[in-house]
């Protein structure tokens, strides 16, 4: 928490009314059409540069040749079984990344549309972990006004001509339309889930016109948020002093992004919906197998608007009318025939060919007067598909149903619902973008941050079993979920080891549920059999059915990144979760509950690791996972495979740092005890890396944690704190379950590393990055307090002296902040004593976003305002701002000191909620009574005992797998 008159920080260098003319923000301030005060901002003339890619040194590349020809070979040989690698640094995407982005569309975990603060749709993430990035420039909004009795006309695309994704088709096609836009005049302005547009005398000098872009992204609503839907509102103002007939246009094209209309078989079909609702369904036919797309473009007729449509037209004039032609009839007419709506469903495409839809909806504005005209879309792709073969329903179909045609009715309650919508996003941000103590800068970046919630490549299902893919699995003709008749092979001869406690919970299912795991089990069975001491490498897991309680919100997932596609990345969710936690408790204890799961299961199928080319098993039980797949999610972990992440030292105590944060947060009991039998297991698999029984783990020697290029000698700053903050977060969950041994076995470990810890890293003014002998053992790692930033987050007595804690974080501000541009960077990695930044590999010098915003949390936890704001500003400065590089709504893992990037649209950024946590706590933290727990755990003489005569088994420090008969769980 922090004070109340220390925001001194604060700026208001981003009005309005720099943007936009008062008297424009005047005559739009009706029905919403007006910009907030605090929004992101851009010119729809601002030029949108290329972005710059990080690149490695020459004894970086040196020093991973070897890992990289094996990765190279692994890509070529997923991409010969027709999948894609989860990380492939050698394919380019054919657009190259510009700084053109904006607010995506649609709600969570159904797919998602992004679209440029200059109008362009982009960034297709319709298929999971696919992105196609090129826009679709037939898919446009575009106005058509007739004053003077039509001696007066102006029409034009609402997007700027000079667009590099424009190219001259045929004089048939969309280059035959008027780009009349020049963008000097009209405006952008983002406050996710929510964008304005506004037109300020462009085209027609007397017409103020404001398109607001809505998304259904509410948080704790766990239905409207599921939705693949967004409304698009236009305010229309005259301003000139004859009536204006003006007809807006929302044209459409059939694909998914890229050459996806080239596979033939898209059709399109017109609809008339209740409450005025009307448009076109747009039925798309996907490759590979993929489930289909139906799109719905939509507007809604009122007494003042009138609604038309052209169902179908191409871009050469062969079989459809053409695109020229569609324009030259809004021209001249500003409508369509009305009998359009009877033209039934098209003829199903050529191969090759693009059909496109158009919609449009036609007013008379009087002079000085105001219309609203709404339009919606929508894409239902019910069923979610991934490559190894199993399909899930998305969340969205518990509401509306399996059907593709059920995009009639999510524009219809896109259209008819979105003012509610609107009033419930405002009670959300209100209470931030009206706190005066608030940089301003940062009110609209912690909401434009959660961009990535959307368009991360978020998946949410309806959390039951998935539809089996027997063609896939057995070379059978069908695909169906589970039937009576079907019983389950014994789960003993799997490569899977299931606990008692993660048998499915008969009191939680349905018998559907436990039909369709029978069904699972047993068209997997035969796949199921050891032989020759391994396993087939395509044998599923049993799906996890997660002990929600009476209410199933889903299972959910999203990506490390789009350049990283790995579903869930634990060691990654360790920073973002703090948005899922604020915003949709309920789906963050869902994740865990499925790593809780995961931590007790064991997959023995054998996986090479690129980093030294040794082989070991997929999942050892105990370890936490790195992710939850790619491929076959939940069923087939670890898709990341450059190290052996068993090995890792700072999975586990994230697991158990997250789970008691989520725990006191909440105040969930029930959860508690359904994920304590893991946390007990996570934590004694931590006991084989204490090699010399002083109750601290120690590294081994290579990159063993999420910095993982950097590697680690002996006890580090960073895994060391995570483990005492997860040593004192065990001991006093252990406390409130009445669980006193282990209560008192954690509690006594804690007090053992504690003084090891400090004994050999604090050197006075930090903790040294490790306590190796290596040229960069003594760097400051901006990181090294990551433990006790959870342990002050989860209401915990701090782990140091605070004392300690602040000098070490004033020391990473001066260093790591301050000596990076001024601060204007963030906070780079690993900066030397001597204040040079610690090149030692590609990952300390690199500046991470989401670490900065940890850091900046960390520093507002304890009382140092000023450097809290200003050690994350520097990522809105070099990330988000004019003077910046551009990557607005597409922020990074991180860049460089002279800002190149590394990974796009990246998972980790979301921890700027951290920084909201940290500023206002939840209910349960703030009124748990303030006392020190783990003061009142006793440690009796037998179990202080027991503890020392623990026999430490010694693992050599190589990269080889453990094997599984070296854990034991004493849970």
């Amino acid at each position: 928490m922090v004070s109340g008159h220390i925001f001194h920080c604060r700026k208001n260098s981003w009005p309005a009314e720099e943007y936009v003319g008062r008297t424009a923000l005047q005559l739009l301030d009706f029905d919403g059409g007006a910009p907030p005060e605090q929004a992101w901002r851009r010119r729809l003339n601002s030029h949108a540069n290329l972005l710059k890619e990080f690149s490695v040194t020459f004894m970086e590349a040196m020093r991973m040749m070897t890992l990289g020809l094996r990765l190279w070979s692994y890509v070529r040989e997923e991409a010969s079984h027709g999948r894609k690698a989860p990380i492939d640094p050698f394919t380019k995407e054919r657009c190259k990344p510009s700084a053109s982005q904006g607010v995506p569309l649609g709600g969570m975990g159904s797919g998602s549309i992004s679209r440029g603060f200059r109008g362009e749709f982009k960034n297709w993430h319709i298929i999971p972990g696919l992105c196609e990035s090129s826009p679709v420039m037939e898919n446009q909004f575009s106005i058509f006004v007739s004053r003077d009795g039509g001696n007066k006309k102006y029409s034009s695309v609402l997007a700027p001509g000079h667009h590099e994704g424009l190219k001259k088709n045929s004089d048939s096609g969309i280059s035959s339309w008027d780009w009349n836009l020049s963008g000097q005049h009209s405006t952008y302005h983002a406050l996710f889930p929510r964008a304005w547009t506004v037109y300020d005398g462009e085209p027609d000098p007397d017409l103020k016109i404001s398109c607001r872009q809505i998304s259904p992204f509410i948080p704790h609503d766990y239905k409207d948020s599921s939705l693949p839907t967004s409304v698009f509102v236009y305010t229309l103002v005259n301003t000139g002093k004859d009536r204006a007939k003006v007809s807006l246009l929302m044209t459409w094209a059939n694909s998914i992004g890229g050459f996806s209309h080239n596979s033939g078989g898209h059709y399109n079909e017109p609809f008339i919906a209740e409450d005025g609702v009307s448009g076109v369904l747009l039925h798309h036919k996907t490759a590979k197998d993929n489930p289909p797309v139906t799109f719905a473009v939509a507007a809604c007729e009122t007494q003042n608007v009138n609604v038309t449509v052209l169902p179908v037209f191409g871009l050469t004039g062969e079989n459809h009318v053409s695109a020229k032609d569609m324009w030259n009839t809004m021209v001249q007419n500003g409508h369509f025939n009305q009998e359009n709506f009877s033209a039934g469903s098209s003829m199903p495409s050529s191969p090759g060919q693009k059909l496109c839809a158009a919609v449009s909806a036609s007013t008379w504005v009087e002079p000085h007067g105001r219309c609203t005209v709404a339009f919606a879309l929508a894409w239902s792709s019910p069923k979610v598909k991934f490559q190894k073969g199993c399909t899930y329903n998305r969340r969205y179909t518990q509401f509306y149903g399996t059907s593709e045609r059920s995009a009639v009715n999510l524009v219809h309650d896109a259209l008819t619902k979105y003012k509610l919508w609107e009033e419930e996003i405002e009670a959300w941000q209100n209470p931030i973008l009206k706190d005066e103590r608030l940089p301003e800068w940062y009110k609209f970046t912690l909401f434009n941050e959660l961009y990535f919630l959307v368009a991360g490549g978020t998946v949410w299902t309806d959390g039951q079993p998935p539809a089996i893919d027997e063609k896939a699995s057995l070379g059978s003709k069908s695909s169906k979920r589970g039937t009576k008749d079907t019983k389950p092979e014994s789960l003993k001869d799997s490569h899977v080891n299931l606990t008692s406690e993660q048998a499915p919970d008969s009191g939680h299912m349905t018998n559907g549920d436990e039909r369709s795991v029978s069904k699972f089990a047993a068209v997997h069975g035969s796949q199921m059999q050891e032989q020759n001491g391994g396993l087939k490498s395509e044998e599923p897991i049993p799906y996890l059915i997660s002990k929600d309680g009476p209410e199933n919100v889903g299972k959910f997932l999203y990506l490390e990144g789009v350049e990283y596609i790995m579903w869930n990345t634990y060691d990654v969710h360790f920073y973002a979760s703090f948005a899922l936690l604020d915003l949709f408790p309920k789906i963050e204890l869902s994740i865990q509950r499925d790593f809780a799961n995961a931590v007790l299961y064991e997959d023995r199928r054998r996986v090479k690791f690129l980093a030294d080319g040794a082989s070991g098993i997929r999942k050892v039980k105990g370890a936490v996972p790195h992710d939850l797949g790619t491929h076959d999610p939940w069923h087939e972990m670890n898709a990341y495979n450059i190290h052996d992440t068993s090995k890792w030292k700072d999975l586990n105590p994230k697991f158990v740092l997250q789970i008691y944060r989520d725990f006191a947060a909440t105040g969930d009991m029930q959860f508690g005890r359904d994920v304590w039998p893991a946390v007990c297991a996570a934590m004694d698999y931590m006991d084989q890396f204490d090699r010399d029984g002083d109750g601290l783990i120690e590294n081994d020697g290579f990159p063993d944690q999420t910095y993982d290029a950097w590697t680690v000698h002996g006890i580090s700053a960073y895994c060391g704190c995570l483990w005492l903050a997860a040593l004192q977060a065990a001991a006093t969950m252990a406390h409130r379950l009445g669980e006193r041994h282990f209560a008192e076995k954690y509690k006594l470990k804690f007090m053992k590393a504690k003084a090891v810890y400090e004994a050999r890293l604090w050197n006075g003014s930090y903790f040294n990055y490790d306590s190796g002998t290596s040229s960069n053992s003594k760097s400051i790692q901006a990181d090294q307090l990551a433990g006790q930033w959870y342990t002050a987050s989860s209401g915990l007595p701090p782990l140091f002296d605070e004392n300690k804690i602040r000098t070490a974080l004033q020391k990473i501000f001066e260093f790591n902040v301050m000596k990076v541009k001024g601060g204007r960077m963030g906070a780079v990695n690993g900066m030397t004593p001597k204040g040079k930044v610690d090149d030692t590999c590609m990952q300390s010098r690199e500046i991470w976003t989401g670490v900065t915003y940890a850091v900046a949390a960390n520093m507002l936890l304890h009382g140092m305002e000023h450097q809290g704001f200003t050690t994350a500003e520097g990522i809105f400065i070099a990330g988000w701002s004019e003077e910046g590089y551009g990557y607005w709504f597409q922020t990074p893992e991180g860049w460089t000191t002279d800002g190149h990037y590394r990974s796009l649209v990246y998972m980790r950024p979301l921890a700027i909620w951290a920084i909201q946590y940290a500023l206002s706590p939840p209910k349960a933290i703030l009124e748990a009574p303030k006392v020190n727990l783990m003061d009142r755990i006793h440690i009796s003489p037998h179990i202080a005992r027991a503890i020392n005569e623990i026999s430490i088994r010694k693992i050599a420090p190589d990269n080889r797998c453990f094997p599984s008969s070296a854990f034991n769980c004493e849970c």
